[in-house]
């Protein structure tokens, strides 16, 4: 009897010492996420300041796109390297130098005489694009290493939650900022929020990064697919197939020489991979539409003040945005699943749906709910995708996080392109209905596609109850059918 009750005695430990754990690695990731969302409002500030000081710096419209080209350019060329990076070095010092070089070139900027202005202000452009991506890529590739496999979905949705509260409030307070205290205490406001997010990342012992030359983390060999189908959906059990891949070029990604190949294995590493990245970058796409033509939409209803609809849009998309997240942290707390690459499919078509009717000229109150629908949804459709890269094995994770955001960021920069000549000459409903049409017809495929996997693993798992019931027959001495399924 006191050997029986040993091991029921050790097994208690493990799980207080388990859920202490737990504990500890929840409660530094919320701080993690307090200065990433600190950051975030930085971000949003600067998107609204920068824009605003080029044009007046420069007195050109054409100025001000390109200052937003380049910084789009930067985060698809960090997008490109950030996997490499990521095989390299470890994600607390990437996260660490992206914020120091954010809050560095905005001290650039305050301290430039005007003769400088237009020279640091292109500098400003390409560190805030490139070091944005970079401390996203890492920082999402990461969370698997930072709070354990079964969490991430509620990292995701805590993270997404944080900078969602960010955009509302950096879009804002832009405004009363700039006209209350000026540019340079904008920007002297912006680079605290950067040194406040490199001091908290400073602080916190973060892992994840050196995907090719460290150990495993747990869950993410060769089967961690395969775990994943309980915590996720079916979509995901071959998602460990890349693991062999994965220990294959690992030398290559760790020596930095084949990163592309790398990046393209990891798309490969689970079916449907590579069009769910796709449908990614026209999802971005038609991001583009709704941010562009949201302006000119407003000045249609209230010429003598735009910036209120455009306002109280955004603020109620965060709301929808927000009650998702705590929707999704319930849901995966109490049911140890995340949302899966369905809920992806199906939000990107609901999210796509609900922008195209925001524009349809419905009443404010219907408009107003039409928001609501489409921040959850952009919410879902966020932490479904997040969750689902983070299946794959971490020598590929950064490599898929990193081509993620160069497509996003293509998507999204063609888009704005394309976009702003079509506004000339279409209204914003024609417009955001054809660059969001797109992202449903792509989605509608994806869905099929998951469909298609999820039907050959059901009738792969028939025929194989079917086979080990045959062998498990008592006639023939094999062990019981259901402990054979067991195991």
């Amino acid at each position: 009897m006191g050997s029986a009750d040993g091991p029921k005695a050790d097994e208690t430990d493990g799980d207080a010492r388990k859920a202490r754990d737990t504990a500890v690695s929840e409660r530094r990731f919320r701080f993690l996420v307090a200065g990433y969302a600190v950051s975030s409002y930085g971000t949003f500030l600067n998107m609204v300041a920068l824009n605003l000081f080029v044009y007046e710096t420069t007195g050109r419209a054409l100025a001000m796109g390109l200052f937003m080209a380049v910084r789009l350019a930067s985060g698809f060329v960090a997008g490109l390297v950030v996997g490499g990076l990521l095989a390299r070095f470890s994600a607390k010092s990437i996260m660490l130098w992206a914020n120091v070089g954010q809050g560095a070139v905005m001290l650039v900027l305050i301290l430039a005489p005007d003769g400088m202005l237009t020279g640091a202000l292109m500098a400003v452009s390409v560190v805030i694009g490139a070091c944005g991506t970079l401390f996203m890529v890492a920082l999402r590739s990461s969370i698997p290493e930072m709070v354990g496999e079964d969490r991430r979905a509620w990292a995701n949705s805590l993270s997404i939650t944080g900078r969602s509260l960010a955009m509302v409030a950096g879009f804002a307070s832009a405004g009363i900022v700039v006209s209350l205290v000026g540019y340079t205490a904008a920007f002297v406001v912006d680079m605290a929020t950067f040194v406040a997010c490199a001091v908290t990342v400073a602080l916190l012992p973060i892992t994840g990064g050196k995907g090719a030359g460290g150990p495993a983390p747990k869950g993410s060999e060769g089967s961690e697919g395969t775990k994943g189908t309980k915590g996720s959906e079916s979509f995901e059990s071959s998602g460990g197939s890349g693991g062999s891949g994965a220990g294959k070029d690992a030398s290559a990604a760790k020596n930095g020489r084949r990163w592309r190949p790398v990046a393209f294995i990891a798309l490969a590493a689970a079916p449907g991979m590579g069009l769910m990245v796709a449908l990614r970058g026209v999802d971005a796409f038609g991001s583009s539409s709704h941010n562009a033509a949201l302006p000119i939409y407003s000045t249609s209803l209230d010429a003598s003040n735009p910036a209120v609809f455009v306002s109280a849009f955004w603020c109620v998309w965060a709301l929808g945005n927000i009650g998702a997240q705590q929707v999704i942290q319930r849901y995966a707390q109490r049911t140890g699943r995340s949302v899966g690459a369905l809920g992806f499919g199906y939000g990107t078509v609901v999210m796509s749906a609900a922008f195209i009717a925001a524009f349809a000229g419905l009443p404010l109150a219907v408009t107003a709910v039409i928001a609501l629908i489409a921040g959850a949804a952009d919410g879902l459709t966020e932490v479904a995708y997040t969750s689902h890269l983070q299946t794959l094995p971490a020598t590929l994770r950064g490599h898929a996080f990193g081509l993620s955001a160069t497509f996003e960021n293509l998507g999204f920069g063609v888009g704005m392109i394309l976009v702003a000549a079509a506004l000339d000459r279409f209204s914003p409903l024609a417009v955001v209905g054809w660059s969001h049409g797109a992202a449903i017809v792509v989605a509608v495929v994806f869905l099929l596609r998951v469909a298609g996997v999820r039907r050959a693993e059901r009738t792969g798992r028939a025929g194989l109850r079917k086979e080990e019931a045959v062998e498990g027959r008592p006639d023939r001495g094999d062990r019981d059918g259901a402990e054979v399924s067991g195991g």
